[in-house]
């Protein structure tokens, strides 16, 4: 896969992650395309690699932080019944 095929897949990726993005104040898809914007003149393969290497730890990072909001809205959702929180026995 040629690297403009790989910077075109990994935008679209990017893109998409951002419309559920928590914090709407962060701006998450502006400074994507900023930052694609920024290296776009990029020729060195070198640096067009580490510039990709950067957008996927981005995009790992950004799905880490999408499944810690589901586990925390679910931990909400159903309290562990062995915590103690809700046992009528305990004073």
């Amino acid at each position: 896969m040629s690297s403009r095929t790989r910077v075109i897949a990994l935008y679209k990726e990017l893109i998409t992650l951002g419309k559920e993005y928590p914090d709407p104040s962060y701006d998450f898809t502006g400074r994507i395309r900023q930052m694609f914007e920024k290296n776009r003149n990029l020729t060195d393969p070198e640096e067009i690699e580490k510039a990709l290497k950067f957008g996927e730890y981005i995009k790992n990072e950004t799905l880490a932080l999408y499944s810690l909001r589901k586990y925390r809205h679910l931990k909400r959702m159903y309290p562990d019944p062995s915590s103690g929180a809700s046992d009528p026995g305990k004073s």
